[in-house]
This record gives structure tokens, sequence and C-alpha cells, in this order.
């Protein structure tokens, strides 16, 4: 059966700090007001436009639980964790309290360069360690590494619980060998916000985007739109929102959105070191799109 708590619009929540680096649980709080207003159907906690690598043990584990009291269950939530020591990744499922989380979503390891047989090996231990659904997340422009399409399969009909992968390597012909291959229930989520219309096209189910932190309303309704079949009308928006989706990434990610949410009023553009906000050009780019 289909998971229908990860079909349509998923933010990839960005975690606020304030001017001394601490996390801002007062623009946190009005953020995911903002997102879940905007009609957004889910939030993606802590996954890479949250910063967690910058964040410790005790940081996330008090945004978790704040996140879990202020959404309260008007959307579902992914939580991501995923790393490149697979027993630390098992260890932090079973150790981190899941109560009011939907799915996992679990990066393909990083810098270590395994092998396919080693990122299926990787990903079973984590299906075998929770009951939860897990999306995979394959972005090889950030791990080096690819899950290949017949990876995706194996593990999707070997685990009931490996339910979708977030696909954000932007090679649409191993996009399309998924949706060709995958079994019926299997879902393939975008990770790539100007390449979900015509993801969609396909059969994607949806998108986990960063520029929904910026305009949720706008982007749900293109999404909506092409989920529908309104080809016409969701090609419209995402033209209107093109500009604005690669100014997000020009400079860095999370930094493009922080500098859009400054200029709405929702939060301060604060980043953790080795990020840093982007260049007044791009920022006035932004704020172009925006106005």
């Amino acid at each position: 059966m289909r998971n229908d708590s990860l079909f349509g619009t998923g933010v990839a929540l960005v975690t606020p700090f304030d001017k001394t680096g601490a996390v801002d649980f007062a623009a946190l709080e009005k953020h995911l007001n903002f997102i879940i207003d905007g009609g957004v159907n889910y939030i993606t906690l802590l996954g890479t436009t949250g910063e967690p690598p910058t964040m410790s043990k005790d940081e996330k584990t008090s945004v978790i639980n704040f996140v879990k009291k202020t959404v309260a269950g008007r959307v579902p939530i992914v939580l991501g964790i995923g790393g490149n020591n697979t027993q630390a990744v098992v260890e932090e499922i079973k150790n981190t309290d899941l109560d009011g989380i939907n799915s996992i979503l679990s990066i393909c390891p990083y810098y270590t360069k395994p092998n396919q047989r080693g990122i299926y090996a990787h990903f079973a231990e984590i299906a075998k360690s929770t009951s939860l659904p897990i999306i995979l997340y394959n972005v090889p422009g950030r791990t080096s590494r690819n899950i290949d399409p017949d990876t995706v399969i194996k593990l999707a009909l070997d685990f009931k619980n490996i339910v979708a992968i977030k696909e954000a390597s932007g090679n649409m012909s191993q996009i399309m060998s998924i949706l060709e291959k995958k079994p019926e229930d299997f879902m393939l989520i975008s990770g790539d916000d100007s390449l979900t219309v015509p993801m969609i096209s396909l059969g994607c189910s949806g998108v986990i985007s960063v520029a929904a932190n910026v305009v949720p309303k706008k982007f749900s309704s293109m999404i909506n739109l092409a989920l529908k079949g309104d080809f016409v009308q969701a090609r419209r928006l995402h033209f209107e929102l093109l500009g604005l989706m690669n100014a997000l990434f020009e400079d860095g990610s999370p930094a493009g959105a922080k500098a859009a949410l400054k200029i709405l009023g929702i939060m301060d553009e604060n980043l953790r070191l080795p990020l840093v906000p982007v260049c007044d050009s791009v920022r006035e780019k932004i704020r172009k799109f925006l106005s």
C-alpha cells in the first residue's frame, strides 16, 4: 500500500539560529506555522537543509521535540537520520524518541565511498533496525556515491519498510529507470525543485523541497496541479518560480533559503560555519524574485 503521508510537497526544513549561534525556537515556531499555513503536505526535519552536521545531539533532540510539539499532528514529520557509519546510524535510530515521527530519511553513505553491495548492506541494517518507513536519499553531488537503480529496486523488493527514494541525482535516465522498474507502491520523490514538474509527469510522487520554505503556497499549488495532471497551469507556475528556485542554490544552500526568509521577516540569516551567508548580488537577486 502506498504511503500517502509522503505524497505531495514536503519541506526540507531550515534550522533558524540567532545572532549568538543558538537555535532560535521563536523563529522556528513562526516558520513552521508559515509553511503549514501555506499548504505543504509534510515536513522533513534535520535533513541537509537543516544543518544537522553542525548541531550537537542535545540540540537535535530539542529541535525534534519542539517541532513535534509545534506541529501537533497538523502534518506528518519525516526525520533525517543518516551517516557513513552504519552502526552509529542504527544506534541513533534506536536511541531517538520516534513517537510522532512518520518516516526516516537516510542519506547514502558519504566520504567512505562504498560500492553498491556496501550501500545495499548499509540500508539493509537500517531497515532491520526500525519498523518505521524508510526513505532512501540519493544525492551523489554531496556524497560522491550514487545509489544505482538496481540497488534501489533490490532494497524496495527485499524490505517492506523501504518505501521511497528521494532522488537528487539530476539524472533523468536513472530516474526513469527507477520509475519503470520499481514496485507499484514504492514512491520516487524529487530532491530537485526545478526538476519536480517534469518528474511528476513521469510518475514521481512529489518533492522534498527547499523552495517550499520560502514560497510554500505557490510551490504547493504547482505540485498539486502537476499531480492532478494539469500541466498547463503547473508549467506556468514552474516558470514563474524557476528563477527563484535557481537563485536559492546559486551561492549555497540553505544560505539562499535563509536569505529569502530574512527578506520575508521570518528569521535572521544566520548559519553555522563552514556555511556562510550568500553574497550581496545573490541576495538582491532573491529579493527581486520575491518582490
